[in-house]
């Protein structure tokens, strides 16, 4: 009989160059790369952030394939797609916590029954971490942002092309137009 190990944070060090993964119920979930629009759009939403970051010299705008270690009874680290963080820089170490907000980009295969419960057992991960605002970013079929709130995470505010969302109370007076997402 063979016992399987969990994963550790140890296990997230030793991956490949430029690969992304999250330990979640005792598993390393390994992330696969993303196509042109979803990766265009996690790094618009992270130049934008980091252009905030700047402005109000409060937090850190990071861009996609951080990991962030967080202790929870089924997960122990995220890797969002674009992120703000307001804790303490760990040099070439995984960060401390959760960021304060976190930004999901749907990929080809995010959608169906089984992704949306995926994407939904994450956010409930994601605040009881402690992220105050998550982005689930649709730019293949809906094209919306729906911004879920700690405070209210069963009920998101939807925000369509021609509208221009923002990420209360996480990132205070950050705002981004849904249109900047495409080409």
């Amino acid at each position: 009989m063979s016992i399987k190990a969990e994963a550790t944070i140890e296990d997230l060090y030793r991956l490949p160059e430029n690969s992304k993964a999250e330990i979640v119920n005792g598993n390393l979930i390994l992330m696969s790369p993303t196509g042109f629009l979803p990766g265009r759009a996690s790094g618009e939403i992270y130049v934008s952030l980091r252009d905030y970051e700047r402005r109000t010299k409060n937090g850190y705008a990071l861009p996609d394939n951080v990991g962030f270690i967080v202790n929870l009874p089924n997960r122990c680290s995220f890797s969002p797609d674009a992120a703000f963080y307001i804790g303490k820089p760990t040099g070439g170490k995984f960060l401390d916590g959760a960021p304060v907000f976190a930004a999901e980009v749907r990929s080809e295969n995010d959608y169906g029954a089984v992704a949306e419960e995926d994407m939904a057992t994450k956010r409930r991960d994601y605040f009881a971490a402690g992220t105050l605002v998550v982005w689930d970013v649709d730019v293949l079929k809906e094209e919306v942002i729906r911004v879920y709130r700690a405070s209210n995470p069963e009920q998101p505010q939807v925000y369509r092309r021609g509208e221009v969302a923002e990420a209360e109370p996480a990132v205070p007076g950050w705002f981004m137009p849904v249109d900047d997402l495409f080409v």
